[in-house]
């Protein structure tokens, strides 16, 4: 089994900086990716962004230019950081890891971002 942890999530004003951590473990042989989505009230769930095996990196072009994805590769973690931060950013963050085709998801951090 495969346990996937979001953290790094809270408050913050219009224009500030979060970093969201996405930690997988458990019986891991090898991770294909790691992607971010979110959930605002009322909404459906988006993707955000996704770190496939390699260096490459994916943006939704809401979030283009203003977050980043790292990985770390020996710690099985992935993380977002967020700048320029918009309320309209305000939903829960959830991170999903494709373990040899199967998907694992975490329960989410909350993310704020009052105006």
């Amino acid at each position: 089994q495969v346990q996937v942890v979001e953290s790094g999530g809270g408050l913050v004003q219009a224009g500030g900086s979060l970093r969201l951590s996405c930690a997988a473990s458990g019986r891991i042989f090898s991770i294909n990716s790691m992607d971010w989505f979110r959930q605002a009230p009322g909404k459906q769930r988006e993707w955000v962004a996704s770190i496939p095996g390699g260096s490459s990196t994916n943006y939704a072009d809401s979030v283009k230019g203003r977050f980043t994805l790292s990985r770390d590769n020996t710690k099985n973690t992935v993380y977002l950081q967020m700048n320029s931060l918009k309320p309209e950013d305000t939903a829960v963050y959830i991170c999903n890891v494709n373990v040899r085709g199967v998907l694992y998801w975490g329960q989410g951090t909350q993310v704020t971002v009052s105006s």
